[in-house]
């Protein structure tokens, strides 16, 4: 079973890039435009990773907080050229699994989507554990 991943991006080649990279490592993809239409995806698909382009969606930490708060059980990730965004310090402190600069570093996307996979299935364990 393929493990789904949400790009939000506008950035059509870099969208292109990274689809193929997740396609070739069992991922499968899906490349929206917006965080508007994030709730009907979220709905349609069982995912466990967003990740957001910040260098072409804007998004603010209340955004962050509250997408956290709806959808516990989602890893986010974030994109950018820029090393620093002190104006999502309190989201990217609390909220954000991990921050990847541009040019993408293939490896490290897969790396921490790995990360994010087992962490995934470790709770799922630890919840059938707590059943039994």
């Amino acid at each position: 079973m393929k493990r789904k991943v949400i790009l939000i991006s506008k950035k059509s080649k870099e969208q292109n890039q990274i689809d193929a990279v997740l396609s070739k490592n069992d991922y499968e993809s899906h490349l929206i435009e917006s965080i508007e239409s994030l709730d009907i995806h979220m709905t349609d698909l069982s995912c466990n990773c967003v990740i957001f382009d910040l260098d072409s969606v804007n998004i603010d930490n209340r955004t962050i907080r509250g997408l956290t708060i709806q959808y516990p059980h989602i890893y986010f990730l974030c994109l950018s050229k820029d090393r620093f965004h002190p104006e999502l310090k309190d989201a990217i402190c609390y909220h954000i699994f991990a921050c990847l600069t541009k040019p993408l570093d293939y490896d490290e996307l897969i790396y921490w989507l790995r990360c994010i996979d087992i962490e995934t299935d470790s709770n799922s364990l630890n919840k059938n554990d707590e059943k039994s």
